[in-house]
Order: C-alpha cells, then structure tokens, then sequence
C-alpha cells in the first residue's frame, strides 16, 4: 500500500504557558515514537502544532522554511540541546522572548509528555509529565535519537575529539554511569589544566597534583573500560552496514587507539608531569584517544571518495541506531536532515531500504525538492506523511 499525506496545521496561542494534549495515534502505539509536538517562539516558528500519523514522517519545503529545526526541537526533547551546538539564546524568535517546546512520546500506549522552556531570563527548564526535572543528565538516553546532518562528514575528516564527542553521546544514551564519569573526568581535566598553567609562577603542590592525577585515573579507567567492551560490538556493525551500503566494493578498518592502558593509567600520566608543565595541559588520558579508520594501510579520510566518506559516516550512524536498539530494547527515532545530496542512486537506494524497510523505527527526513522524496518514499512502497513547510 501506498499512501502520502500532506498535513500542516498551525495554532495560534494567546499565552505561552499551557498544558500539551495527549495524542495517541493508532499506527505509533506498538513502536517508540513521537506523536505531537508544540512549538512557541522557536527559532523561525512563533507557533507550530503537529501531528505525526505515519511511522516515516518528511519535511519538505525551500532552504530556510525551517525543516531543520523542526528535527533540532526533537533533538532538543531528548538532549536538551541543539544538536548543532547552538546556545540556546539563539534558539528563541527573538533574543529575549524565551521559547518553549513541547512533545508527545509514547510506546505501546503509555505517554510521555516532555518539555524544554528557556525562560525569558535564560534560565532554562526540563519538565517530565509537568514535573520539574532538576539535573538534565538523569534525561539523557530517555528519549533515545540518532541524528544525521549534512556537517557531520567532520565526524570522519575532522579532529579526533570529533570521533570521541560521537561516542560519547551514544554510549551516555543507555550508561548512565558512563555519562556520570564523563562528566566528573571532564571537570577534573580542566581543573588539572589550570592547575598546570599555573606552574611556571609558583612552586608545584604535589599533593593538589596527586588529587587531580587520582580524579583523572578514578573516572578515566572506568570510561576506558566501557569505550574499549562498546567498540568490540560497535565497530562490526559499521563495517557490515559500510559493506552493505557499498556492496562490499570496499574493505575499510577501524580500531581505537589510546594514549594510555587500564593498567598503565595512573603511571602514564605521572611519567608525562614534565611533557604536562612544558604544554600547560594534560597529554594522557581519556581525552586524547581517538577512533582511527582506515582502508588498504592508508588514513581513510585522507584517500577516501566523497562517496565513500558518506557511505562511512551512515555507516557510524546506523550502526549507533543498531547499538541503541540493541541496548534499550526498542528502536530509537532517527533524524535525517538533507541526507540526499551528493549519495549517488545505488547508496541512496541501499541507505533507504535500511532506514525505512529493514527497520521499524520511526523515522523523519528533510528535502527541499517534494518530488524526489517522493518518488524514493513511493518506491519502497511503505505508508508515510508529507509535511509540506
């Protein structure tokens, strides 16, 4: 069966402050999804209500009608962020009038009601059901996404804190305790460094040093731990969605490489004190280590087609769709935005039968040209909604 939808309905609101409609819509009950979201002065959109009705939802509409930020209020729903690292002033309608987002999640008929406020103040707020949620860490992994931009090639050409930042969010999506650590190691990293620039003014404080060194070796090891058991499942995922995306025309590798060892940690970084004091920051560690990628003995990103650099970075994201799936039990939502240019036909055609028939996740797509997301929707023959911006 085959059956598009255009639907686009706007309501206006006398205030800002009102309490989200349930909708629960038949076709998402069995499977995570969104069904509704509110949006009010948010980025380009001053009001905004909608429905989700299909399991595959597309945005369609020219550059700049706002197709991309209606997959960041999404996005903004389960990390509380913008994707795009935007800080959240630059995400409301005007620079002081505050937004609010709200959302309707459910699975196998139990509703979520989920809100981000940033207030006219700048202080921002995360509600669950109408409660207050206090630390928005204990949100994170909640609402489970994976989102794909046009930018995240850098992902794969870019700097290694890229390639970490990735793994990062995906692993703080279903390891709580992982996120925890993150966010202590982090802290104590940066307390180390400013420590460190100090030195040449002032005589060492070896026992402030040994304090920040332990904090480092407390909560880095555990990160270590958990990245190293995470890439022995993780990284045969993306080498089979890579193979399937290029019809194994390619062979690729991908390894981590570490600046230290578990049972090394604490002495690596002690025997790197000079090299530390000579750079005024901390050589070791966690937050040096990096996801090296390469095909026939040579750095991937380096000798890599465009084509290929797009087959791998679907390959990273999906395979963190599959990682999600497998650790939570249920599939997450998946964001694709603009995903269409530069994928010749053969990947394009391989990338939508992953995404939309050997999966059952709900999945929402931008383009800016209707008829070819038409005619790819059309031809996997499945129901979806058309969302004309």
């Amino acid at each position: 069966m085959k059956l598009a939808i255009s639907y686009l309905k706007i309501r206006r609101f006398g205030h800002r402050n009102f309490e989200p409609i349930a909708v629960i819509l038949p076709l998402l009950q069995t499977l995570f999804g969104i069904h509704h979201i509110d949006l009010i002065q948010f980025r380009n959109y001053h009001t905004l209500s909608l429905d989700f009705k299909e399991r595959i939802v597309a945005f369609c509409g020219s550059n700049g009608v706002g197709k991309t930020n209606l997959l960041d209020a999404i996005y903004y729903l389960g990390f509380t962020k913008s994707y795009f690292n935007k800080p959240d002033a630059l995400s409301s309608e005007t620079p002081t009038s505050g937004f609010r987002i709200n959302g309707s999640f459910g699975m196998d008929e139990k509703q979520t009601e989920v809100s981000v406020l940033l207030r006219e103040n700048g202080k921002k707020e995360l509600l669950v059901d109408l409660s207050p949620v206090q630390k928005f860490s204990d949100h994170i992994g909640k609402i489970p996404l994976i989102f794909i931009a046009p930018d995240d090639t850098k992902m794969i050409t870019g700097p290694s804190e890229e390639r970490r930042a990735f793994i990062d969010a995906l692993i703080a999506q279903y390891d709580h305790d992982y996120l925890v650590h993150l966010i202590k190691y982090n802290k104590s990293l940066l307390e180390r460094n400013r420590f460190l620039k100090q030195m040449p003014y002032q005589q060492i404080d070896q026992y402030l040093l040994d304090s920040y060194d332990e904090l480092l070796y407390q909560h880095g090891v555990p990160i270590l731990k958990k990245r190293l058991d995470f890439c022995q499942l993780f990284f045969p995922k993306i080498l089979h969605i890579f193979g399937f995306l290029s019809d194994e025309r390619e062979s690729p590798t991908v390894s981590y490489q570490s600046s230290t060892s578990i049972s090394t940690y604490l002495n690596d970084i002690k025997n790197n004190l000079q090299k530390d004091l000579s750079l005024q920051r901390t050589g070791i560690g966690i937050h040096k280590d990096d996801i090296d990628i390469s095909m026939n003995g040579l750095p991937f990103k380096q000798t890599a087609s465009q084509g290929q650099k797009k087959s791998m970075l679907f390959a990273c994201k999906l395979a963190s769709f599959e990682m999600l799936h497998q650790q939570k039990g249920f599939e997450p939502i998946l964001l694709l935005d603009d995903i269409f240019e530069k994928l010749d036909q053969q990947r394009l055609k391989k990338l939508m039968e992953w995404v939309c028939v050997q999966h059952k996740g709900q999945v929402f797509m931008t383009d800016t040209h209707a008829d070819r997301l038409q005619k790819l929707l059309d031809d996997i023959s499945l129901p979806f909604q058309t969302i004309n911006l």
